[in-house]
């Protein structure tokens, strides 16, 4: 998407903007001056779907005079620097009257800037020349770039990326039409891949295309992150690698009836979401929109996921993805939030038990809270809720999901929330987390059917899940330390934890294989959040791969926890040993090993290593910056800074 940004510049060069405000001094008060909406041209064919990079949107602002310029002139005057003058009386100041030893500061300003009493400019106009700033969003990651730059200065795709045709396959750093074919997987036949395996032994997954035109058609500043290039790129990674159509069965679309939704939804979301269909554009929440194609995206959606519960479970078919949008997990009894519509894992859970399933497992992995679905089955001892997401004490998105809010109403138990004090999450941490919570309660519970939640967006590079820390690093470096490339490099490719701290597709599938274990392999995978396209891409076809029976390609044996992820494990085992016996060992065993670990505070290490007569005193403030990345914890992070900042005053 490109966007044209016209400004007004005038006859001594300074700009004026859509951003600049044109401010008059009258009374001690500042009025600004706006561009009002009838000053703004959109210029773009709103015709309900974006179709990602190409798109244009055409902003053209224009500065006009407020009637006032003499009101200005007479208060100061602005020079081709931007520093306005100070009030003087002409009479009173003369540029030959004065040597410099007898000027004061106001004559020593008006003779540098060599202002003459004589040039009247009153009818000093700007010029008409017009400066155009062209800027695109990334296809990949939606950031805004300017137009000299070929690759994101985000996330580094090519702004022609080839993405959306071949996936993730496709080189970041090269247009699509550089795109070498030869070094893109070799697909077999499809034909002969579905005559390799019966029926129900196959992998279904299901998608519509219809699920495409649903798409925010009111025009913003930014693209919206849940857009319909999610799911283009999934499918068109699964296309290229041959997997889907190919390997996988897929399985007919169609809308969700009715009654099926009253099983889970009230009255109330079922017809505000229905309502939108009479309407071109609309939102439940400032985030979540709606258009006339978008009632009909999320029953398709659920209807899917309904289906491909009932074909798991009955037999039909080994296991399943859902390749669905929009996503569900935040979506409650009666609202729509979260950008999601209908709970779509919900309601594959209450079809499960409609085609028999006595007890049924749900494992949300996505980066937030998926308070919708905890509200609905927080009341149930016959769905068991396990959620491992981004919480930092409430402050992260929705802001649910404390480790004791555990159920209620004699289901005390059933709801396990395992929250992360931090973004910056890795693989460890969350298998980890499976080995010593999930695993342990999802064998006591023992389900008959299981479902994922799978939200990518904890991803490396995801725009909303924020959990990639090396770029963080190597963000606030930049800032910083400008001067130093040197430590920019040292964060991004020196530091050992820098490229570890999120989840990657490795990750992903070893908890895809850990889950299929249960339930017999009755495994339906439902896709939620995600947003960045090349790590949602890579990490679904991973995931999917489990489910064909490939192997992920990673050491579980060697998981060790970053000390943050440690202590959530270990404030939730004691919590939910409450609950599950079994975990009462885990807790003790844990403690005993790691609890002196767990806990302990480093600041006084950091104080005694980088004193001020350390030789590495002068790399301070990258540990604090790394400090406050780890730890995630500003006011311990604050108290580090004044400890060390008073013990350097009194050396």
């Amino acid at each position: 998407m490109i966007l044209v940004q016209k400004c007004v510049t005038n006859s001594e060069g300074n700009e004026i903007s859509e951003s600049s405000k044109m401010s008059n001094l009258t009374g001690g008060k500042t009025e600004t001056n706006l561009p009002n909406q009838s000053e703004v041209v959109l210029c773009q064919d709103l015709n309900g779907r974006l179709d990602g990079v190409g798109s244009a949107v055409v902003c053209d602002y224009t500065c006009h005079n407020d009637g006032q310029s003499g009101e200005v002139s007479q208060l100061g005057t602005r020079d081709s620097d931007g520093i306005s003058g100070l009030n003087a009386d002409p009479a009173a100041i003369t540029k030959s009257a004065k040597h410099e030893s007898d000027m004061t500061l106001e004559d020593m300003y008006n003779a540098r800037y060599n202002f003459d009493e004589d040039d009247d400019d009153s009818d000093w106009e700007p010029s008409e020349k017009q400066i155009e700033v062209l800027k695109w969003f990334c296809v990949n990651c939606t950031m805004i770039n300017v137009e000299d730059v070929g690759n994101c200065e985000v996330c580094g795709e090519h702004r022609e990326s080839g993405i959306l045709r071949h996936g993730f396959f496709a080189s970041p750093y090269l247009p699509v039409e550089d795109v070498n074919q030869d070094e893109l997987p070799v697909t077999e036949d499809s034909e002969d891949s579905c005559k390799q395996s019966s029926l129900s032994s196959s992998t279904a997954v299901g998608f519509d295309e219809r699920m495409l035109l649903h798409t925010e058609v009111v025009l913003k500043s930014h693209p919206h992150p849940e857009r319909p290039d999610r799911l283009r790129t999934i499918a068109a990674s699964l296309a290229t690698a041959g997997i889907f159509p190919g390997k996988c069965h897929p399985i007919p679309a169609r809308e969700i009836t009715r009654e099926e939704l009253q099983m889970i939804h009230s009255e109330e979301n079922i017809e505000a979401v229905d309502n939108t269909k009479r309407m071109h554009a609309s939102y439940f929440t400032p985030d979540t929109y709606a258009n006339e194609y978008s009632a009909c995206a999320a029953r398709l959606a659920a209807g899917l996921c309904a289906d491909l519960a009932s074909a798991i479970y009955s037999g039909c078919v080994k296991n399943g993805f859902a390749l669905v949008r929009p996503p569900g997990h935040h979506a409650g009894v009666k609202q729509a939030m979260g950008f999601c519509l209908h709970n779509n894992a919900a309601i594959a859970a209450s079809a499960a038990q409609a085609a028999g399933a006595k007890r049924v497992l749900i494992v949300d992995w996505d980066v937030h809270h998926g308070n919708g679905t905890q509200e609905i089955f927080e009341r149930s001892k016959s769905v068991l809720y396990i959620s491992l997401h981004r919480h930092e004490g409430g402050r992260f998105y929705p802001g649910t999901g404390a480790a004791d809010e555990v159920g209620s109403m004699g289901a005390e138990g059933y709801c396990v929330n395992i929250p992360w004090s931090r973004g910056g999450v890795s693989d460890n941490d969350y298998i980890f987390a499976f080995e010593q919570v999930v695993l342990p309660i999802a064998l006591d519970f023992n389900p008959d059917f299981t479902i994922i939640s799978a939200g990518f967006d904890a991803a490396r590079g995801d725009p909303l899940g924020c959990c990639d820390v090396r770029i963080f690093l190597v963000s606030t470096s930049l800032i910083m330390y400008s001067f130093l490339p040197l430590i920019c490099c040292l964060c991004y490719f020196v530091l050992p934890f820098g490229s570890s701290l999120q989840v990657t597709p490795a990750g992903y599938a070893s908890m895809t294989q850990m889950l299929s274990a249960l339930s017999g392999g009755k495994l339906l995978v439902i896709l939620e959040g995600g947003y960045n396209l090349r790590s949602i891409s890579s990490s679904a076809t991973a995931v999917i791969k489990v489910l064909l029976g490939e192997s992920p390609v990673i050491d579980i044996d060697k998981a060790v926890p970053s000390k943050a992820g440690l202590r959530s494990v270990l404030d939730v085992l004691k919590i939910q040993m409450n609950f599950w016996p079994t975990l009462e060992a885990n807790f003790t065993k844990l403690h005993s090993q790691w609890g002196s670990y767990a806990f302990q505070d480093t600041s006084e290490f950091l104080e005694f290593s980088l004193g001020s007569n350390s030789p590495y005193f002068i790399f301070l403030p990258l540990v604090l910056m790394i400090r406050l990345v780890l730890s995630f914890n500003l006011v311990d992070f604050l108290k580090l800074v004044l400890s060390i900042r008073v013990n350097y005053l009194t050396m």
